[in-house]
């Protein structure tokens, strides 16, 4: 499937798997000198290949549509992280709430480590689209793959479109069991020492022989 259109059925389907709704969140993909990412305001479903739009390292953006008002964070990521070859940005319902209240999430399940560390970090607020913004999920992104963002949502990247998608799910999961575990009470953490020993496990986590 080319680039384009990967990009695109990825958008479609992080509205159908309920992690985000109508034009809100993006997708983007690497590709040679620069990126592919989901033009601004428009509904995914009425989009087609050739509305995404490329935007080269410098920010220059070449097509028919304009690009994502969030494209700086995606470029910055690109920039930062040779390891990004997509990128997830959804305001999903359990991780835009917590996300609301400057809340991370720490070590209440082993399954944090999937995000490369032992919590997911809340990035500090700044107004969408801006450079401010970039530069705190930057920060907050430092040793991990996924960061909540403080009153807006999350956003997470992987390899290629298909794992960036799976780990936003995931993530979104895991929000959502926080969020329940929240209503219990203080939630109960695993110790350091075992989450050092998921993160070992993590590390070749889904790799076949």
């Amino acid at each position: 499937m080319p680039l384009a259109a990967r990009v695109l059925a990825t958008a479609r389907a992080m509205n159908a798997s309920g992690i985000n709704r109508g034009s809100a969140g993006n997708v983007s993909a690497r590709c040679e000198g620069g990126f592919l990412i989901t033009p601004t305001g428009m509904a995914y479903d009425a989009c087609v290949p050739s509305d995404m739009v490329g935007v080269g390292a410098d920010g220059t953006a070449t097509g028919k549509r304009k690009p994502s008002s969030e494209w700086r964070f995606h470029r910055d990521i690109y920039a930062a992280r040779p390891e990004a070859g997509a990128v997830v940005h959804t305001h999903s319902p359990f991780a835009t709430a917590l996300a609301c209240q400057g809340q991370g999430i720490p070590a209440f399940h082993y399954m944090v480590a999937r995000f490369g560390g032992t919590d997911v970090r809340c990035a500090a607020y700044a107004t969408f689209g801006s450079q401010e913004l970039s530069d705190a999920i930057l920060i907050a992104l430092e040793g991990r793959n996924a960061c909540l963002m403080a009153h807006h949502g999350m956003v997470v990247f992987g390899r290629d479109c298909d794992q960036a998608l799976a780990l936003a799910v995931e993530l979104e999961t895991l929000c959502e069991q926080y969020w329940r575990v929240l209503q219990l009470g203080a939630p109960k953490l695993l110790a350091s020492d075992e989450m050092q020993r998921v993160l070992a496990k993590f590390a070749t986590y889904g790799q076949q022989e």
